[in-house]
């Protein structure tokens, strides 16, 4: 099966391409939707530079074995965008995992440059 190049044309459809690369576990994709030199920040890591890094994390530090991302809203345009959301599925202890998340976008050619994810969690 060939590998989809589509560039996506809409925030919706760079976060649902996103989410679907992740989800499904499809590391190799990972560069349809990350710009090579990509920072990803979220809490409890130190940013992740570079696409290799993002990968890394993904293949190897990532606590969740499996399940899937449901996007309520995204809201913004091809440069900067957001969404918000729900992830259900399974920790590496299996345990299951039930978590809010909200992520923002900087977009450049069409894949992510910077992502910041925020998860709803009591912190102050």
């Amino acid at each position: 099966m060939a590998t989809s190049t589509h560039v996506p044309v809409t925030a919706e459809s760079l976060v649902a391409r996103l989410f679907q690369v992740i989800d499904s576990r499809s590391w190799d994709e990972l560069g349809e939707v990350f710009a090579d030199n990509a920072v990803y920040e979220r809490p409890g890591y130190a940013a992740l530079e570079g696409l290799g890094r993002i990968r890394q994390f993904y293949e190897h530090e990532r606590i969740i074995t499996s399940g899937a991302h449901e996007v309520h809203q995204v809201t913004g345009g091809l440069a900067a965008a957001a969404c918000w959301g729900r992830f259900r599925g399974t920790g590496r202890g299996g345990d299951p995992l039930d978590e809010g998340f909200a992520d923002t976008y900087l977009v450049r050619g069409g894949k992510i440059v910077h992502r910041k994810t925020f998860f709803y969690r009591a912190a102050i």
